[in-house]
């Protein structure tokens, strides 16, 4: 478990929070703490709402209870066979008239009546006298009652009379969100008379409001503590950020430093190979200028004259690549350039390669097409791809005797030069035609010789490589032949 903590740190220090990251983080949080205020309020309301309808009712309930057991007692302690003089039948229509009025000095009760049959119709007593009466004088009409008791009357006839006279439970009907009828049966000395009614209205809004209101002001500073927490946090957050963006910054521009100062030192080293390399082939072509101004007579000045200029030409190029990392584009490839490339191979063989004829091991074959159009490419820039190409099949020769193909031609219909330059020796080592992510074959890459000793080796291929390619806009690859040998093969598009 303890192992597993700091990777999971190191993991987790990989990812930079940024300013926006830690806003959306702050506003996240802020209405994730809204929601859920506003959850707890709208819960904590229902509740309430809830449980003042249960309470509302049962107070309802419990007042029309009371007020029937109330009555009831009454009557059965007023007997009907004794006489009763007319003062103790005051006293006791005012014991009913304080029962039945009593109630409606409670701020939420609107009507108070009992219920009872007489005859064919349905009687609502409200006052004393007429239920003294209805109990004691029931020779007596039944005046009408001080209030307005239809809908009472409605809803005991049509609905409960029949369920109060089986159960004799007490019922309530409720009307919109706060109006109670209850209806209780009235069973005085335990015959079922009819039934109390009360119309009660009971309001505790009050206790609610109370209590959101109480919850508002908690929430309202929890809240606040919360979003100053955060806000407090975010500062931190931020400057800690800005400290470290400012910090990233300066590496940033130490690292963009550091990486140019590592690209110029890159191309000074390439740079320096390449002339190391061409160095060679110039104290090579200066050994031929010495040997031909030796041998300069009468009879071969013109030659002599025509080769020492080529020789000349091609020591000046390497001269004026000393001076450029990148050598200008116009320098390489201009439409004034007029290149016959068959001839540049030519000349390469004739006079490099074949200038010493005592010792080789090599021989060359050359099939070269005439149709083959120049290219707008100068000719030392094409001598510079072509001549490491050869090198590096007669290098490979060894003590074998090689044969060196070197073909040209051309399509037109595809609109494409092609030169195939093959031996039929040994071949590429298979890994060395592998590309890379950037589909470029190992055989090309600085660094990588096809030669069993790679010091100072590994920069012909790439060189030639690089000019054809990146600047004169040619396709250079390599491969094996089926019966033996290699070959490069170099597709030169219609610059016309």
């Amino acid at each position: 478990m303890n192992s597993s903590i700091p990777g999971f740190l190191e993991r987790f220090k990989k990812y930079h929070f940024e300013l926006k990251h830690l806003l959306v983080i702050f506003f996240v949080l802020v209405f994730f703490l809204i929601l859920i205020s506003f959850v707890h309020k709208t819960t904590l309301q229902e509740l309430l709402v809830n449980t003042q309808d249960w309470y509302q009712q049962d107070s309802a309930e419990r007042m029309a209870n009371l007020t029937a057991t109330s009555l009831e007692l009454l009557l059965e302690t007023t007997g009907k066979s004794v006489a009763r003089s007319e003062e103790e039948v005051q006293q006791t229509i005012q014991a009913f008239n304080i029962i039945l009025s009593q109630q409606k000095l409670q701020q939420s009760v609107y009507e108070v009546c009992i219920l009872v049959q007489w005859g064919d119709q349905i009687l609502a007593i409200d006052d004393g006298r007429t239920l003294y009466d209805y109990f004691f004088e029931t020779q007596r009409g039944i005046p009408p009652p001080d209030g307005n008791h239809s809908k009472a009357i409605q809803y005991y006839r049509t609905n409960l009379k029949n369920q109060l006279m089986e159960n004799e439970q007490i019922y309530s009907v409720r009307e919109g969100e706060q109006v109670f009828h209850v209806f209780v049966p009235f069973v005085p000395k335990g015959e079922f008379v009819g039934a109390v009614y009360i119309k009660n209205v009971p309001d505790f809004s009050f206790i609610t409001r109370k209590i959101i209101t109480s919850y508002d002001e908690t929430a309202l500073i929890f809240a606040s503590l919360i979003t100053l927490g955060l806000i407090a946090m975010f500062y931190i957050s931020s400057y800690t950020v800005k400290e470290r963006n400012e910090t990233q910054q300066l590496l940033f521009q130490e690292q963009e430093k550091y990486l140019m100062e590592k690209v110029d030192r890159q191309k000074e080293a390439l740079f320096t190979k390449r002339i190391y390399h061409t160095h060679h082939k110039a104290e090579k072509v200066m050994g031929f200028i010495k040997d031909d101004l030796r041998n300069l007579s009468g009879d071969n000045i013109a030659e002599t004259r025509q080769r020492l200029t080529r020789y000349a030409n091609f020591v000046s190029r390497v001269i004026y690549d000393m001076k450029w990392y990148d050598p200008p584009l116009q320098a390489i490839r201009n439409p004034l350039f007029q290149t016959d490339l068959n001839e540049v191979i030519r000349f390469i063989v004739q006079n490099i390669f074949l200038r010493t004829s005592h010792n080789v091991t090599y021989q060359f074959k050359l099939e070269l097409d005439e149709n083959l159009p120049p290219v707008s490419i100068n000719e030392f820039v094409a001598w510079e791809v072509l001549e490491p190409l050869l090198q590096n099949c007669v290098e490979h020769s060894g003590d074998e005797e090689v044969v060196i193909s070197v073909t040209t031609g051309y399509s037109a219909e595809q609109k494409t030069s092609r030169i195939t330059i093959g031996d039929n020796g040994r071949g590429f080592k298979p890994e060395l035609l592998q590309e890379n992510e950037q589909g470029i074959k190992k055989l090309f890459l600085e660094n990588t010789s096809t030669k069993e000793s790679s010091q100072n080796a590994g920069y012909g291929c790439y060189i030639a490589y690089e000019i054809s390619t990146r600047r004169c806009g040619w396709h250079l690859d390599a491969e094996n032949l089926p019966d033996g040998g290699c070959r490069y093969v170099i597709t030169i598009p219609n610059q016309s």
